[in-house]
């Protein structure tokens, strides 16, 4: 399992305080969008280099584990 919080950062005066990976422009939301619509890891690796394998999954960890805590704090 990823360590999200190693690579997920969150810097208020940047994509407006949303997760991003690794500092850079590229947000969770960003990924998220990508896979729902039907792309692939490989195929977001080939269009952004800057990204690794380990980010789209620090991406899907960090959602997971957002929506399990909403989740709980609903019950």
């Amino acid at each position: 399992m990823t360590d999200y919080k190693q690579i997920i950062t969150i810097e208020p005066g940047k994509r407006g305080g949303k997760p991003c990976i690794r500092g850079m422009r590229i947000t969770v939301n960003d990924i998220l969008g990508w896979l729902a619509s039907g792309m692939t890891t490989q195929d977001i690796l080939a269009d952004y280099d800057e990204l690794r394998e380990n980010d789209i999954y620090a991406a899907l960890s960090y959602a997971a584990d957002r929506e399990n805590k909403i989740y709980q704090i609903a019950v």
